[in-house]
């Protein structure tokens, strides 16, 4: 744990501490900003605040690029649903693209990659066909990483826009087959909210975007529950801190919702993730003093401190630091997604795949 990266979460929290910091502790929160991916969310917090000029052009260039970033996102989820225009199940937005298409605080300034959609596993076959007609491409070539994308993971191999070179992942679940969890995310589905523009549904505000028509988001139970497994229950949590500062907007933002946590506890516990859910509230009360229900969050366990240091694990510079600790997170994050019989051939596969390269 570094005080760059506490400097980094205490500025996100309260942007007012910011008038105190030096030219090195500027240097340090830019540079952990970047490396963590949250320079837009951290421009978004200081806008109207007072920074020293060099800092003012680089926080106004990070706003810049999350308004491109956002603009892209939303057109490329519109491209996704003419693409779909003929499918009559549910396509639902995931993760940051949802977040701007849902006008939710966690949009705000987020740094958005790939489109992420979740469509019933049943309509995976549509769904491709009608994505490859509408010029996405095949990322893996590999035939063993396309047999294990189709056998082993939660979504298609991912595709890419010969055009506009975007890519998409299409998601029949939210966890690998092979993790421990298995989420319900038929429940998932049928709990989504269908967008459409100008309106308000469930207290989630809408943005204002063309036709939605045949575009969805999760519940915000789900929602927060996606965020959760997506941090704590399938990889190596890098990027746990934007991850993290995802779930505490969310949180403050749904908390107002008549039994939200309620709601929040019922979908864990459907979803297989109620440990992770009680872990990420722990998380985010220490890391972002998010108000959270004391009675779901549970106790503090030991272990816990672990998985703060592995989130905080960066210099002033914004290098990763510990390496020990990220590898042994690394070596979680596999056993997590597959038995010990499974990941063990999985890993000497790749591994000689890669000396053959």
């Amino acid at each position: 744990m570094t005080a760059a990266a506490r400097r980094l979460t205490a500025c996100l929290v309260d942007p007012r501490i910011a008038g105190q910091f030096g030219a090195r502790q500027w240097n340090e929160l830019i540079a952990m900003a970047r490396a963590e991916r949250l320079i837009g969310a951290l421009a978004d917090r200081l806008d109207g605040r007072s920074v020293p000029e060099e800092v003012a052009v680089v926080l106004s260039d990070a706003r810049v690029m999350a308004a491109q970033e956002r603009r892209a996102a939303l057109w490329e989820a519109d491209c996704a649903r003419r693409a779909l225009a003929g499918y009559e199940g549910k396509a639902v937005l995931l993760k940051g693209t949802a977040y701007v298409a849902a006008n939710l605080d966690a949009g705000r300034g987020r740094s958005i990659g790939d489109l992420d959609l979740l469509v019933a596993e049943k309509d995976l076959e549509e769904v491709e066909r009608a994505l490859l007609a509408a010029g996405w491409e095949w990322v893996k070539e590999d035939a063993y990483d396309d047999a294990y994308y189709r056998r082993w993971m939660h979504e298609l191999p991912p595709l890419i826009h010969r055009d506009r070179d975007r890519m998409i992942d299409v998601h029949h679940t939210i966890l690998p087959k092979t993790a421990r969890p298995t989420p319900d995310a038929k429940a998932m589905i049928g709990s989504a909210i269908a967008l459409q523009p100008d309106e308000k549904a469930k207290g989630v505000r809408l943005a204002k975007f063309s036709s939605w028509h045949g575009l969805h988001i999760l519940s915000p139970a789900d929602m927060v529950c996606h965020s959760i497994a997506h941090l704590l229950a399938d990889g190596e949590m890098d990027g746990g801190l934007r991850n993290l500062w995802d779930i505490d907007r969310m949180l403050r933002e749904f908390a107002g919702s008549a039994n939200f946590w309620d709601a929040l506890a019922v979908r864990a516990r459907r979803h297989e993730i109620l440990p992770y859910v009680r872990r990420a509230l722990r998380l985010a009360e220490r890391i972002y003093d998010t108000p959270v229900d004391e009675k779901l969050r549970g106790r503090t366990l030991a272990s816990d401190k672990w998985f703060e240091k592995r989130m905080m694990a960066r210099d002033g510079w914004g290098r990763q630091t510990n390496r020990a600790l990220r590898f042994f997170f690394y070596i979680r994050g596999h056993w997590l997604r597959m038995p010990p019989k499974m990941l063990a051939r999985h890993l000497w596969i790749k591994w000689r795949k890669g000396q053959r390269g």
